[in-house]
């Protein structure tokens, strides 16, 4: 895989996504470890929100990870993902999901805060609903949204 992520860079790509929830942490490790050597040619974004310590349940209750947005969780996420994927700076730091539990001002307020410190260049939502969207831009600009069809998309 670190051969292939090389050689995309090679072919042009130069946006990988990722999220410390995909392995957990495996996928963020192997992203660090492949463009470690192309970084300034390749920008990363990876996601945080799902409580994927040892001492969460694993499957939430609807069969996943629980969400947590929590701004002191976000930046253990963060610090956590800085060092897999042997960045500085995150260059996109998306919430995977919206937490209904934090209301997003805070969520998005915990973020500016890493963009200040150095450690995010951007934020992002993930499966965000218009009113969300507009909230969290209040407090710090949404950079890029990315959404899939599903029916566990807040509804707008």
């Amino acid at each position: 895989m670190t051969a292939l992520l090389g050689a995309a860079v090679d072919r042009g790509i130069t946006f990988f996504d990722t999220a410390e929830v995909y392995g957990p942490y495996l996928n963020e490790e192997l992203v660090g470890e492949a463009l470690a050597p192309f970084r300034e040619r390749a920008v990363i974004a990876t996601k945080f929100g799902f409580d994927i310590s040892p001492n969460s349940d694993p499957r939430g209750m609807k069969g996943s990870p629980g969400l947590n947005s929590r701004p002191e969780h976000i930046k253990e996420a963060v610090e956590g993902s800085l060092k897999r994927l042997k960045v500085e700076a995150i260059d996109l730091l998306y919430q995977h999901r919206v937490d209904p539990n934090v209301p997003i001002e805070e969520v998005a307020g915990a973020v500016k805060e890493l963009i200040q410190e150095g450690k995010v260049k951007h934020f992002g939502l993930s499966e965000a609903g218009v009113q969300t969207i507009r909230r969290a831009h209040a407090v710090v600009p949404v950079t890029a949204l990315q959404s899939e069809y599903s029916r566990s998309v807040e509804k707008a």
